[in-house]
């Protein structure tokens, strides 16, 4: 119960390398969060769950409708309200539990909902690195290329729609996004 206290006061503790240091520590945005990405993906889930209702609603309208029919229906009814409603609940159940770092030799993503996970990108092997700010300071740094709205891995993938669960590492609605992007630039360069 203790090691578990010690994880909670600083969840890095035991996931740092010998001698290596914290130089920025953070959390993403909690609570309800749209991203650009909402413009599209709102309309787009209003729609798909416009069309499984109205769908449903005719099926169960019919005598003696048949229970493929019914089920179908339900299980894209289901996946409709995830897209409209639940998804914005479970980022933030995840990000409630993400935790960042940056040390002077890596970029650290813990992650302990749904199960504990942890992203590090050594700063020598740093990918390309993608600022994205807001006008109140907040914002994202991605390490790695943009998620592509129209390719088939962002489409058949859980980041487009949850940006918690996106794979590739990043700070995600951190603040003071400015100030971090630049220490991380500074600390990678003279490593390349």
């Amino acid at each position: 119960m203790e090691n578990r206290t010690t994880a909670n006061a600083d969840p890095f503790a035991e996931r740092l390398l010998d001698g290596e240091k914290v130089i920025w520590r953070g959390r993403p945005q909690q609570g309800f969060m749209l991203t650009s990405r909402d413009a599209f993906l709102i309309p787009m889930s209003l729609v798909w769950c416009g069309f499984i209702i109205f769908w449903e609603s005719n099926v169960l309208r019919m005598p003696n409708a048949p229970t493929f029919m019914v089920l179908f229906g339900g299980v894209f009814l289901f996946v409709g309200l995830y897209l409209t409603i639940g998804r914005f609940f479970v980022d933030a159940w995840i990000r409630a539990g993400v935790f960042y770092a940056l040390t002077d030799r890596r970029v650290l993503i813990l992650r302990s909902r749904p199960s504990v996970k942890l992203q590090s990108v050594s700063l020598d092997r740093l990918p390309e690195a993608t600022l994205n700010e807001t006008s109140q300071g907040r914002g994202s740094i991605r390490f790695g290329p943009a998620l592509q709205l129209w390719n088939s891995r962002s489409m058949g993938g859980m980041g487009s729609w949850t940006p918690s669960l996106d794979s590739t590492p990043q700070f995600l609605a951190i603040d003071d996004v400015k100030k971090v992007f630049a220490r991380v630039q500074a600390l990678a360069a003279p490593l390349k």
